[in-house]
């Protein structure tokens, strides 16, 4: 069959990651013609791998969504053209594939008499829950993946519906003047339809969202990316699990699932990929034995400003199964010969270095990515464990006992809980860093842990080149800046020559300096390195840590709705009228002929706050 593909991509920073190339290549034994219109500019880079995989790369101004641009690149490659293919497929970039060979789809398809096919369909939905439009949404081909045949392709009626296609100005007039009417609106022509995958074979309203295992089990070539970046609440309502995707595809396919981590760690707010994926790796402590290759070679980086501590830290750094060579600063050349003294010959030890540091501005942060720097970038190393000597003496007692715990108990805890923390990184190539989840136990990080650091951060990210989305209130970090890492994955960090006068002097270390910044910025570095990260938790943290989530989360919900999004949309519904609503009594009281004179405006600021409401909970459902 001859057919040409017409492919949509976006993308906001013009990236064209290995998963699209990887899809065009494959998709070029079924194809004459790869036709690639981009609605987005192309860095250099990108256009030229998308020249080695495509037939035509078009590139167009993002305007008109998706819709607009299949129906302007179809004017671009000719209709008279276009009138010489058997079948025109418009496919876009939010699905990964093939995950199982192309080659059993098309031949199933290819044999169907049918004008038009999809590879799945969305259920009929009642009521609408766009709002606008329809009462009823209609069951539809989804336009991620649309193949039009001869018959279809040169008739006044499909001519017809692009000539008179509106813009699309939002995602919902995509929804509703295209992917939801196509289907419907060439069946009432007399054209014929059928769906690879057909939605009725599955329970849900949505399967290749709501049932991909499925989906896997019918060897669906697809799998959608919004599994990946959806609202994490939305998926705990429907009790969708993304780690089984994932899981799936390294246990029952072929596909390289390397080129989904590279997208998602750039694309994906990182908590709402960490969620969604679980990655939370929850550790035994016994030992069974492995051990990395003995090529492998491990650094520790321990910034020891209380010389008092080396014993300790010795004592967790001997639960590492293999050698590894130590790097130490420390403040004083006291302190250096102490140290020397005390560390030398220690087990396990290799090669031993410590240096004092210039300065004590950026305490461990600065010791790092400036006292050795060098180190970092020599590429001498393939994993590297960076600790320091922490006591906390700005917090109560307990509350510094437990941080401190909390972070040497979880990354090393015995020779077999840190064997499973490398062999983590042995079995993940793109594996970039491990650290202990969020400490919440004693300290107000859940939803607070910018406190006065994100703008900073934001600064600090654009002259370091990191565009790795951030977190909306709690970002993921290596909060109390001790992890395991690949060096590798910092480099957007190493490579940068920080100064010590970078960081506040002395006693100026609190949140909105470098140091407290280069915390928050270490796990998205290695996300814009093309690199996930995963909090790594031992068996008894894990007890302590759940409980008391558990119990915080029920003591909330139990005063709210019973769903979290519900739960969320009732707070911010409170948080936004209780501001309108002293806003208007205060104005009542002290003004009232100013009062009357702006009740319009007020009606009209409560009526766009309900209304942005309404459109929120429309993108929770969203597809």
């Amino acid at each position: 069959m001859k057919r040409v593909v017409f492919y949509l991509f976006y993308d906001s920073q013009g990236v064209v990651d290995d998963y699209v190339t990887h899809m065009l290549a494959a998709l070029r034994p079924h194809a004459e013609h790869v036709f690639v219109v981009s609605n987005s500019a192309l860095t250099p880079d990108s256009r030229s791998r998308l020249d080695a995989v495509a037939d035509t790369v078009w590139v167009r101004e993002n305007v008109g969504f998706d819709v607009w641009g299949y129906k302007e690149a179809m004017e671009a490659f000719g209709w008279d053209r276009l009138a010489e293919y058997d079948e025109a497929l418009f496919m876009n970039y939010t699905v990964f594939g093939p995950v199982f060979p192309f080659s059993e789809l098309f031949d199933r398809m290819d044999a169907a008499d049918v004008d038009f096919w999809g590879v799945t369909a969305h259920k009929e939905v009642d009521p609408n829950p766009f709002g606008a439009g329809p009462d009823v949404l209609p069951m539809h081909i989804q336009s991620h993946w649309i193949a039009v045949r001869h018959r279809m392709l040169v008739s006044r009626e499909f001519r017809s519906y692009w000539d008179t296609m509106p813009m699309i100005t939002s995602y919902d007039d995509s929804i509703l003047k295209h992917e939801s009417r196509f289907t419907g609106h060439f069946a009432a022509k007399g054209f014929r339809f059928d769906v690879a995958y057909p939605p009725e074979n599955y329970p849900d309203d949505h399967p290749i969202f709501e049932d991909f295992s499925l989906l896997l089990d019918d060897r669906c070539p697809i799998v959608k990316r919004r599994i990946f970046f959806h609202e994490p609440t939305y998926l705990d309502r429907r009790a969708i699990i993304g780690r089984r995707l994932v899981e799936r595809l390294e246990a029952e396919t072929d596909y390289p699932v390397d080129l989904i981590w590279r997208n998602v760690v750039r694309t994906v707010e990182p908590r709402t990929l960490h969620t969604n994926l679980s990655l939370l790796e929850v550790l035994p402590e016994e030992d069974d034995g492995w051990r990395p290759p003995p090529e492998r070679r491990i650094a520790v980086f321990a910034h020891m400003y209380y010389a008092d501590m080396a014993d300790e830290i010795m004592a967790c750094l001997a639960n590492i199964p293999v050698e590894y060579d130590l790097y130490v600063s420390t403040s004083s050349e006291p302190n250096r010969a102490e140290l020397e003294q005390t560390l030398g010959g220690a087990a396990g030890v290799g090669k031993l270095e410590v240096r004092v540091v210039e300065q004590n501005r950026g305490r461990d942060m600065s010791s790092l990515f400036i006292t050795f720097r060098d180190v970092l970038r020599s590429g001498d190393y393939d994993y590297a464990l960076r600790v320091h000597s922490k006591k906390s003496p700005q917090n109560d007692y307990n509350n510094g006992q437990l941080f401190k715990r909390h972070m040497f108990d979880n990354l090393l805890l015995s020779p077999g809980y840190v064997a499973k923390v490398l062999r983590l990184f042995e079995e993940n190539d793109t594996l970039g860093m491990m650290f202990p989840p969020v400490v919440h136990i004693g300290f107000p990080t859940l939803g607070h842990a910018w406190f006065n650091n994100r703008e900073p951060a934001e600064e600090w990210a654009e002259k370091l080149g990191i565009t790795t989305t951030f977190d909306r209130s709690t970002p993921i970090a290596a909060y109390g800046t001790m992890f395991w890492f690949r060096p590798e994955a910092l480099r957007d960090l190493t490579d940068y020559e920080f100064a010590w006068s970078d960081y506040p002097a002395e006693p100026g270390h609190k949140d909105g300096g470098l140091a407290h910044v280069q915390e928050r910025l270490l796990a998205y570095a290695a996300m814009n390195a093309g690199f996930h990260v995963r909090a790594i938790l031992n068996r008894d943290w894990a007890g302590i840590s759940h409980t008391f989530l558990e119990y915080k989360l029920q003591r909330i919900s139990a005063l709210l709705p019973a769903y979290t999004q519900d739960q969320v949309d009732e707070l911010t519904r409170l948080q936004s009228t209780t501001f309108l609503g002293d806003l208007k009594r205060l104005v009542s009281d002290h003004l009232p002929r100013l009062s009357r004179a702006a009740r319009p405006v007020y009606l009209v600021a409560r009526s766009a706050y309900r209304g942005r409401r309404r459109l929120t909970g429309r993108l929770t459902r969203d597809r």
